[in-house]
């Protein structure tokens, strides 16, 4: 990654210019990640481009000719961190250029005029789903259907002119699919919050001067204390440690990733911090440096 001082240019050289940025997403208009982005790009002029999976997005992405960045959830406050994700961002060749935090709310919609006793079926993703059921025992008539995607299944509702199914999504998928909002805020918990992060491939990514927060992977030494070493460096250095996530090594038994972030807050650079961690570590990866994003 090079480092630069202008802002915008963590997003170079399609940021600098003044024409569509094209932003991937996995799911379809009206989805969580369509929301994030436009909350991350408020002055951005977009072409939202979808994605099936999250391996369909990377593999977009780096291709490069239908995205310019791509944007993935990595986390949730309910539903815990996206491994398979974490996985993705350490195999494939992208780089964290920032994050978004979005409060996500669940609203059960439907073609105009349906009432919740008229409903059969009720289909959106099964994250979605089990952030609902709660709402749902009240109206054990209704039969939740798990599918791919909580914006599709809005459309399908439009699309199939469905007046006995609704769907579970986001407030933009009604407004996009002319649907009702028949119960807003649904999920159980409205502490709900998901994080995603801003890719870029390796290639067109950049650091601004303003990157305050870093995400990186290592392993350490299988023998006791080795880890505790590498968080006693780090705070040495006057960092705050944001997130440590363990993933299990394939083919080692009792070995572990670890997926950590951190924000600098001392006079001692993001730089200088992974350098004085490189003797203690193992197959240390940079997976971005980048500004903290806003938790509002």
């Amino acid at each position: 990654m090079s480092t630069t001082s202008d802002d915008q240019s963590t997003l170079a050289p399609e940021a600098a210019v003044d024409h569509k940025l094209r932003v991937g997403i996995q799911g379809y208009s009206g989805a969580f990640h369509e929301i994030a982005t436009r909350q991350f790009f408020p002055d951005r002029e977009l072409e939202i481009v979808a994605a099936h999976t999250f391996e369909d997005l990377i593999e977009a992405l780096l291709e490069g000719s239908t995205m310019d960045v791509g944007l993935m959830a990595i986390e949730n406050t309910l539903a815990g961190s996206l491994m398979s994700n974490y996985r993705l961002l350490l195999d494939s060749e992208v780089t964290i250029v920032g994050e978004v935090f979005l409060r996500i709310e669940q609203n059960l919609l439907t073609l105009p005029g349906v009432k919740i006793e008229d409903l059969e079926e009720v289909h959106s993703h099964p994250v979605a789903i089990a952030q609902c059921r709660k709402f749902f025992k009240q109206y054990p008539h209704i039969h939740l259907v798990e599918t791919v995607d909580t914006a599709l299944s809005a459309r399908e509702v439009k699309d199939n002119n469905w007046h006995k199914t609704g769907a579970i999504a986001s407030s933009l998928a009604a407004e996009l699919y002319g649907l009702e909002v028949l119960a807003a805020g649904i999920e159980t918990n409205k502490q709900n919050h998901t994080r995603f992060l801003v890719l870029r491939a390796n290639d067109q990514a950049e650091t601004t001067a303003t990157a305050n927060k870093v995400s990186v992977s290592f392993t350490v030494d299988h023998t006791a204390g080795s880890l505790y070493k590498v968080l006693a460096v780090l705070s040495a250095y006057n960092v705050n440690l944001t997130k440590i996530q363990s993933a299990p090594i394939i083919g080692k038994p009792w070995e572990y990733l670890f997926f950590v972030d951190f924000i600098i807050e001392g006079d001692m650079s993001w730089e200088q911090a992974i350098e004085a961690i490189i003797p203690i570590t193992r197959d240390l990866n940079i997976l971005g440096a980048y500004p903290q994003g806003d938790k509002d």
